[in-house]
Formats: structure tokens, C-alpha cells, sequence
């Protein structure tokens, strides 16, 4: 055994058995489950196999590290566990693989801590996944659209991923005032699987790190501190600060911001064909583009706000149906036109996109068919592939299109990307979406073995997609760049204001401004179309949400139908309850008036922890079946 106390932490490795045995926190004991310490997927194509600790039938153990081999799956591979530090728990792997099979992921270092409070446990999870949740309740997310699920190819556009839908590298198991940091202190930023799921006594941590054939080769660190969320993810902070991507500045320092972002513009978004995403999509009362601008003027003059009109439904070959958009619906002409006249005004105009897919086929649009583009072409080498080499259709926005996903790893993918979007990065809008569905910024698995990267995902996934982002950055010039979700770590330089999803974490527990604690002086977003809202409808929740957004130091955001009435969120089918106009309008009004009082704080300022505050709430139904009970007033700090 193996026992070393870092700070407030006390851990008992048994490297002979391949587990930790006891993690205490002062005196509170907190392991529950003895898991085998790693797990790691080696893969030859489309064959697998998975080695853990227990398997392993030779294990050398010196004091505080351990050399584990002779697996029955792979006899040849030597895997090193090696546990340091002083102040805090710093853990090593090693995976010495001369096999013909490559290291695909690893599983490490595996942690098994007391079930959450709503199942009977202590314990809350701060997780860093869309903007930031304090999950209490397990079961609640399991029976939620946003489950635990391992990711696997093809991608899926909700999986519990870094750089995806998990904006950064760590979480905290909260409890009775303290807690532990779990976090990856990883440079280069490499895929993780960052989630947390069941164990037979307790709940398991889980960072799976896909490894491109090499290794995990950084500090998976545990930290014990006292407080609350803040207090751990100020841990993570300090080291993102020593560790920032080679492009990220502050946003006082920044030159490629454009003086409209620290204006706080009001979003205003609405499609021009139809009313909603699976709806005919024949133009709507909005359509030809500059129908909108009486609209958008009585707005503008009603909220004393600089607006962003941020497009939907708008491409000229068919919604939600991507690489190529241009010329836009209707042509360019009147689009330009649209776009010279709200810049007469001092507003602006962006679009979304539709990111990385390619269309087969449109679901909406039934002309619109690229096959004979695909075949002639030869594209079909640049999409994303199976372990075994199928190119399978995406699972993103089925709803919508069958097609593939592009790889970015591939360069005649990259020169496809580059051709589609071309014209609109020259057309000088002032924001595009780029990446809706690329949560995060993130592109999607690909097991291929002619593009020209490792033939398992890794962190190589990160460099392409920083390669690519970079070059449309500087083709795009004063064009900002976002995604769907908040942009993850390793792109917050090139998506400088993306389509936050704070309200998905309503389906898994209660939001809290995590990315805005972690990032507002590099960047912000909007409070973004709302899509897939966690709040049901039976409660007009609007003015909470912009609210949230408001205090969070983000832009506000409003979607409206085609007869200018809010949607309570977009992709809502149900008009029988919509927010109540005026009282947004005002609200907006006056956030604006107060936001030019607080201007430098909410545009660049760095959240720190609030004083602590009680106050009355307002409750909320959700579609799990429980109220969130929203404070009268949101409180954040900042300096």
C-alpha cells in the first residue's frame, strides 16, 4: 500500500491491485468503489480490445509508481502508473505499446465517489458542459436528452465531450462545504470523454482521453479545497491562465474584436422560409430580408440597443443543409442590401450555419440533392470514417438532411470547407455561426487511414481544427466567428462570440456562469436561440433567461416569428403560450441603460466569487418533471 496526504487529501493506492482504496478528504471517507486505475482501448481497425489494472498478470510495483503487463489481450503492451506531487495528487500514464495495435483512449485515472445527493448520497457535480451545471440528481440526467453515453462513431452532437459540449478539462464533486478538483492539465487540449456515470456503490469520474496512437502525456491532478463551485474552478483558472492557446487574448488587448462587441448588442433572430425547423419552407412575412428592417427599427427604438440580426433559414440551397450556403435565398443583392441598411443604422447582421456536415439530401428542401456532386467528385474520401473504413451517414440534424460528416483532418475535406464558405466570409456580414452543430468547435471522429492523420481521434483533432479556424479567421478579417455551445478552450481565440446553451442544463440540473467565471475577459457570447429550452412552457421564462444572460455578462437574446411575436425558445412547435412582448422589451430597455453603467465589468471584467445572498424565487416547471426555482434576483461579482 501506498499511502501520501496532499494538503487536505489523503490517498491509499494499492498499485499491486490496481486501485485506490481510500481518498479522504479531512476525515470524510469518499471511495466507494475499487476501480481497476486504467482502463485503455487498443485498436487495429476495426478490431478492438480493452486492458485494464486487474487484468494485468505481472505488476511491479515501486513505492509510488507501478509497471503493469502480461495482459491476455495484448501480452506485449507495459503500462506505467505513476503517482506524484505535494500540494495536490499529480498522476501520470504511460502506455508502452510496440503492438501492431495503436493506443485509441485511455481511462485515467479512474475514481469512484459517493453517489449524489438526490440518490441517496452527499454530493453535487460542478460540470464544465454548456456553459456550466450543478447536477444533484443522477437519475435526472439519465432520464434526460443529454444522458452519460461513451462516445462512438459516427459523432453524435450531444456527447459529454472535450472540446465539444465540455468546454474545459476538470470537474468538482461539491459537499458540505468542500470539495475535490478532478481536472486534466493537458497543453495541447486532446479529445476527453469528460462525464460521470453509476458505479456498483457510488458514481464514477471518468476522463477517457483519446490518446492518436500515443500517450496521455500530462498531469491528471485531485485537489481538495474548501467552498463552493468557485472555489474549485479558480483552481482550474489559475492554470488555464498559465497555459493559455498560443492565440487567446484578453479583450482589452485583443485587435481582432470590433468595436460593436463591447456595444452588448441585442440579438434578434427569426428565419425568412418558414416558422420553424421542420416546417414547408416557403417564404415568410420577413422575406425579402429588408421586410424586417420596420421591425427591427421599433425595437432598436424600444430598447435603446444596438441590434444583431442573426439569420435563420436564409441559405440559398436549403436550411440547415451544409458546406455550401451562397448565394443566399433570394440572392445576393437583396441579402447585401438588407445588410447596407442596417448598417446605415449602426446594426449589424450575422447568419447561421451548419458547420462540418455535408448534405446528401435535404429533409426540407426535397430538390436539393448533392449525390451526383458526391460521386463526380470523389467527396466520399473526404467524410469521416469508421474503424473498419465505412464512410456512415451523420447522425447530426436527421431531421433536417441525410449526409456525412467532413473530416478537417483531410485536405480535400479542408478544400471543401474552404470553397463553400468563401463567399460568405468575402460578403463582409458581421458574424456567421460557422459551426452551429460543431459544438464547442469541435470536429467529429474519424478512423481513417488515407487522410493523412493517426487512424484514431486524438490531439491531432485539436491542431487541424486550430489550423483551419485560423486561416478562416484571417480570410474572414472583422467577421466574427461562433459555435453552438460555447466555444471550448482551445478555439476560444478564433470563436470570439458563440450561441451559448445554458438552458440544456435545466434537463440535467441547475445552470451556473462556469465559462463566464473561467473565460469573460477572453471572450463572450449571446444568450443564443434557446433551443431544446430545459423550462417548459407553462410559465412565461423568458425575462429569467435573458436575466441569466445579463448577469453572466452575455447578450440577450430574442427569437421571433414571422407575425413579430417572441417564440419562447426556437425549435418550440407550441404557440398556444408565448412570452409576453412588452414586458421583454422593457426588461432589454432597461438592462441596456444599466449596462452603460457597468459597461467595462459585463463587457471585459473578471468574474469572481459573489458575496452570498438570500433572496425570494420564482419557480419554474421543467420537462424533467421538477421545478427550477430561479432567484428574484441573479447575483454575480466582478472586478
Amino acid at each position: 500500500m501506498y499511502q501520501k496526504s496532499f494538503g487536505n487529501l489523503t490517498l491509499t493506492v494499492d498499485f499491486a491491485a490496481g486501485c485506490v482504496t481510500s481518498l479522504r478528504i479531512g476525515e470524510r471517507e469518499l471511495c466507494c468503489d475499487r476501480l481497476p486505475i486504467f482502463r485503455a482501448r487498443l485498436r487495429d481497425r476495426g478490431e478492438a480490445v480493452v486492458i485494464d489494472a486487474f487484468a494485468a498478470k505481472s505488476v511491479a510495483v515501486t513505492d509510488n509508481s507501478a509497471v503493469y503487463s502480461d495482459f491476455d489481450a495484448a501480452p506485449d503492451v507495459r503500462v506505467t502508473v505513476t503517482l506524484s506531487g505535494e500540494n495536490r495528487a499529480e498522476w501520470r500514464i504511460f502506455v508502452d505499446n510496440p503492438t501492431k495495435f495503436v493506443t485509441e483512449w485511455v481511462d485515467f485515472p479512474t475514481l469512484s465517489l459517493p453517489k449524489l445527493e438526490k440518490n441517496g448520497g452527499i454530493g453535487k457535480i460542478l460540470y464544465p458542459y454548456n456553459e456550466g451545471a450543478l447536477v444533484d440528481d443522477l437519475d435526472r440526467r439519465q432520464r434526460s436528452w443529454f444522458p452519460s453515453v461513451a462516445p462512438e462513431y459516427p459523432s453524435h452532437g450531444s456527447y459529454p465531450m472535450f472540446p465539444h459540449m465540455v468546454h474545459s478539462q476538470f470537474m468538482c464533486y461539491l459537499f458540505d462545504g468542500a470539495g475535490l478538483y478532478v481536472g486534466a492539465h493537458d497543453a495541447k487540449r486532446a479529445p476527453k470523454a469528460v462525464d460521470f456515470m453509476a458505479a456498483d456503490n457510488g458514481i464514477e469520474l471518468r476522463f477517457r482521453t483519446f490518446v492518436g496512437g500515443g500517450n496521455a502525456a500530462f498531469d491528471f491532478v485531485w485537489q481538495a479545497f474548501e467552498g463552493e463551485w468557485q472555489d474549485g474552478a479558480e483552481i482550474y483558472r489559475q492554470w488555464f491562465e498559465e497555459n493559455l492557446p498560443d492565440n487567446v487574448k484578453k479583450i482589452a488587448e485583443n485587435p481582432a474584436i470590433p468595436d460593436w462587441y463591447s456595444d452588448t448588442p441585442l440579438v434578434i433572430s427569426y428565419p425568412v422560409r418558414g416558422v420553424h425547423d421542420m416546417d414547408k419552407m416557403d417564404p415568410n412575412a420577413l422575406f425579402p430580408y429588408c421586410n424586417a428592417l420596420p421591425l427591427i427599427d421599433e425595437i432598436a427604438e424600444r430598447t435603446g440597443s444596438k441590434i444583431l440580426v442573426l439569420l435563420m433559414h436564409w441559405e440559398g440551397t436549403a436550411p440547415w443543409a451544409p458546406p455550401y450556403v451562397w448565394p443566399p435565398y433570394g440572392g445576393e443583392k437583396p441579402f447585401l442590401d438588407f445588410l447596407d441598411e442596417l448598417h446605415k443604422k449602426g446594426n449589424l447582421l450575422g447568419v447561421y450555419c451548419s458547420g462540418f456536415g455535408f448534405t446528401r439530401q435535404s429533409n426540407l428542401v426535397a430538390e436539393y440533392n448533392n449525390e451526383e456532386k458526391i460521386e463526380k467528385n470523389g467527396y466520399m474520401k473526404a467524410f469521416c470514417a469508421a474503424p473498419d473504413g465505412e464512410v456512415k451517414i451523420s447522425r447530426i440534424c436527421t431531421g433536417q438532411r441525410s449526409g456525412y460528416d467532413i473530416c478537417v483532418g483531410s485536405e480535400l475535406g479542408r478544400e471543401i470547407l474552404n470553397d463553400a464558405y468563401k463567399p460568405l466570409f468575402e460578403s463582409h456580414i458581421d458574424y456567421a455561426q460557422i459551426l452551429d452543430q460543431n459544438h464547442g468547435g469541435a470536429q467529429y471522429f474519424c478512423y481513417s487511414a488515407d487522410h493523412g492523420h493517426p487512424p484514431v481521434p486524438g490531439d491531432w483533432m485539436t491542431a487541424t481544427m486550430r489550423t483551419l479556424l485560423d486561416g478562416w479567421n484571417e480570410m474572414a478579417g472583422k467577421t466574427l466567428f461562433g459555435c453552438e455551445s460555447s466555444a471550448a478552450e482551445p478555439f476560444i481565440g478564433n470563436l470570439l462570440f458563440s450561441d451559448n446553451r445554458f438552458e440544456l442544463n435545466w434537463h440535467i440540473g441547475e445552470p451556473v456562469p462556469l465559462y463566464a467565471f473561467l473565460y469573460h475577459e477572453y471572450l463572450r457570447g449571446f444568450q443564443g436561440n434557446q433551443v431544446s429550452c430545459g423550462l417548459t412552457n407553462g410559465k412565461d421564462s423568458m425575462r429569467a433567461r435573458m436575466a441569466y444572460s445579463f448577469a453572466a455578462g452575455d447578450c440577450m437574446t430574442l427569437v421571433l416569428t414571422p407575425t413579430g411575436e417572441l417564440f419562447t425558445n426556437w425549435g418550440n412547435h407550441d404557440f398556444s403560450i408565448l412570452p409576453d412582448k412588452e414586458l421583454a422589451l422593457t426588461f432589454a430597455a432597461n438592462m441596456e441603460t444599466f449596462g452603460r453603467t457597468v459597461k467595462p465589468f459585463l463587457t471585459r471584467g473578471r468574474m469572481i466569487k459573489p458575496l452570498p445572498y438570500t433572496c425570494e424565487t420564482v419557480a419554474f416547471p421543467t420537462f424533467s418533471g421538477c421545478d427550477y426555482h430561479a432567484p428574484a434576483a441573479y447575483s454575480t461579482a466582478w472586478e
